[in-house]
């Protein structure tokens, strides 16, 4: 077995910074073994993409101990084949056409409310007060829910997500965690049942009415699924766009060339999610022994790929530890759209949403950039990143003008 790396991706070192460690796993281990977890992570950008679009050899089954316990039953990332073809096809329904349009105004509607008690304020927090608030309830509405109840749905969210983005639970960590997952449950089945005949344009009204086989999804495959996308749509939405809006007033000059020509918004949360993507893990188990960059990695083993370091592989991506919205399609080293870099992964399990979540980002940055004026950090604000799997900024207080 490969020995333990000499860095662990638990140590405070890595948790503060895990940036700065990247270039050593890439160039000295580039497999690497945390044996406190038993997995293997790879770091270099030819690998995690090898990995993820090779899904035959590396499966998505451990996903049915990661995710499937708090999800209910299967998530469509462990489907495959015609089946998750199919179910893929189902959710884009509701994500695509006259629903997209629906769904863009309600985002507009919701992200509008959402600002306005903070107009006149000159001061706003854009994870706690704006993102995390915005995400859940723009969320809700593409489920059809009823967005009185967002603060207990995301409380109970925050649970799953727990389950599903952590290393080494404790014994009274995973059992509230299930908690909140029977909590969901309880709340949405009756709500599920209750859409069989509904003729809405909202998501679980359309996999009611979606058929596999000939044979109607069950309630219980419909909650699985509505968790899955509570999650997907939920989880990175605050991070991302807090993220690029500290990326951006780190970069005055870029930040000023985004605010005078809004076409650049497009390559400025591209660069974001390449230079520091929400989701930084993403795990997979091996079918068969596999060797990579000369490590044998055996059958059933888990696999994680490190997003965060495959993004700033100077392989990939020319100056890659540089935040540069200007990266062009003449520079063969650079991206220029969400398919070139991992941050949606990569392959047949490429984030159903990402196109949403693109055009929701960019709607929302807009607003923001057309509401206030003369933004800048707030002096006694301090700023911070947490988390392992999925990772972004704890807050970010901003000033501004009206």
């Amino acid at each position: 077995m490969l020995q333990q790396s000499k860095i662990s991706i638990f140590s405070e070192a890595y948790s503060k910074d895990p940036y700065k460690f990247f270039p050593y796993f890439r160039t000295q281990e580039p497999v690497f073994y945390e044996e406190s977890i038993d997995c293997y992570f790879v770091s270099n950008y030819e690998d995690v993409k090898y990995v993820l679009e090779n899904e035959e050899i590396f499966t998505t089954k451990t996903l049915a101990k990661r995710a499937q316990p708090v999800m209910r039953d299967r998530v469509l990332a462990q489907m495959t084949g015609k089946e998750h073809k199919e179910k893929k096809k189902m959710i884009m329904k509701g994500l695509t056409g006259e629903n997209l349009k629906r769904l863009l105004s309600l985002f507009k509607q919701n992200a509008i409310e959402v600002l306005k008690p903070y107009l006149n304020r000159g001061k706003i927090d854009l994870v706690n007060d704006f993102g995390k608030i915005f995400a859940v309830q723009s969320t809700m509405d593409m489920l059809g829910l009823d967005k009185k109840d967002q603060e207990q749905i995301a409380e109970w969210h925050k649970g799953i997500a727990k389950f599903i983005t952590s290393f080494n639970l404790s014994d009274e960590e995973i059992e509230y965690c299930f908690w909140c997952s029977e909590q969901l449950e309880k709340y949405l089945l009756p709500i599920i049942e209750s859409k069989k005949d509904s003729s809405g344009n909202d998501l679980i009204s359309i996999l009611q009415r979606s058929e596999f086989n000939g044979i109607k999804m069950t309630s219980q495959e419909i909650l699985a699924l509505t968790l899955n996308i509570l999650l997907a749509a939920t989880e990175p939405v605050d991070k991302t766009l807090a993220l690029l809006f500290y990326n951006l007033l780190q970069n005055p000059k870029q930040f000023e060339d985004v605010k005078n020509n809004r076409k650049l918004l497009k390559n400025a949360i591209n660069e974001t999610l390449r230079f520091k993507p929400p989701v930084q893990f993403i795990p997979r188990q091996v079918s068969r022994e596999v060797t990579i960059k000369g490590v044998l990695i055996p059958k059933n083993a888990v696999i994680i790929n490190m997003i965060g370091a495959a993004n700033r592989d100077p392989k990939a991506f020319s100056n890659p530890d540089k935040f540069d919205i200007y990266r062009s399609i003449e520079d063969n080293k650079a991206f220029t759209s969400h398919s070139q870099n991992l941050a949606f992964g990569y392959g047949t399990h490429t984030c159903v949403g990402a196109s949403l979540a693109l055009m929701q980002l960019e709607l929302v940055a807009n607003i923001i950039l057309d509401s206030f004026k003369n933004i800048e950090l707030d002096e006694s604000f301090s700023y911070e990143e947490k988390g392992l799997y999925t990772r972004g900024p704890v807050s970010l207080v901003l000033k501004f003008t009206t």
